[in-house]
């Protein structure tokens, strides 16, 4: 099955070059192209694509705004003339930002990224069965099914919880000490009144802190000795 793409740019000449570039790799196909992301929108109401390439600077509804608007986001791809909103769009979970003119040699390593993630989420969905997971209100209408396995660390934000996890963040309305209650406790451990981790998640132990990817987080004085300890005993 080939992946299907669209095509969001107010420039027609560069559709046409992403259409061009798309033309030549067999697994790809654009299935639509729009000059402006409203009509994208419209478009994926009733349509489903597994990437899009999309531009920034666009009248009406820009692309950053474009993609904070999709509530399923497919896999997203910058083509832009600027670099400013690289760091941006990293937080959007963008999987590529390419700066226009876009060489085919460029193009090429963005869609390798892009072959890469659908094997992993197709591998991840035929996985999942009997993985256990948590559902959470992430707003006033939508739950997110949050698997545990995937969860790196529990952070609370007064009355909010930001809990980071390998594919994503989300922010809840929960307490640390309710939402740690309902996590088996021989995969995770509170370490400081605002940490809850992934006993497996950690990657090393210095003095008062743990590291998880590439984060240091410190344990609090009173959490000390049975972190420790616990971390201790599922050592070899």
């Amino acid at each position: 099955m080939k992946i299907k793409c669209l095509i969001i740019d107010d420039e027609p000449l560069a559709i046409n070059i992403i259409k061009n570039y798309l033309e030549q790799i067999e697994d790809f196909e654009v299935i639509n192209s729009f000059n402006n992301a409203i009509d994208g929108l419209i478009f994926l109401k009733n349509n489903t694509v597994d990437v899009i390439f999309l531009d920034i600077h666009m009248p009406v509804l820009d692309g950053i705004n474009f993609i904070k608007s999709i509530e399923e986001p497919p896999l997203f791809i910058i083509t832009s003339a600027y670099d400013d909103f690289a760091i941006e769009t990293y937080e959007l979970d963008v999987l590529d930002y390419l700066v226009k003119p876009i060489e085919f040699p460029r193009f090429m390593k963005a869609l390798n990224k892009v072959n890469k993630r659908l094997d992993a989420n197709k591998s991840f969905h035929d996985n999942t069965k009997d993985r256990p997971y948590l559902f959470v209100k992430i707003d006033k209408k939508k739950m997110k099914k949050v698997f545990l396995d995937e969860i790196l660390i529990i952070e609370s934000l007064k009355d909010y919880l930001k809990i980071s996890t390998t594919t994503g963040k989300h922010i809840i309305h929960s307490t640390l000490s309710d939402f740690t209650n309902l996590l088996p406790q021989k995969d995770f451990i509170r370490i400081h009144r605002s940490y809850t981790v992934a006993i497996d998640k950690i990657d090393a132990v210095e003095g008062n802190s743990v590291e998880i990817e590439g984060l240091r987080y410190v344990i609090g004085r009173s959490y000390l000795d049975e972190v420790k300890q616990k971390i201790l005993n599922s050592s070899i």
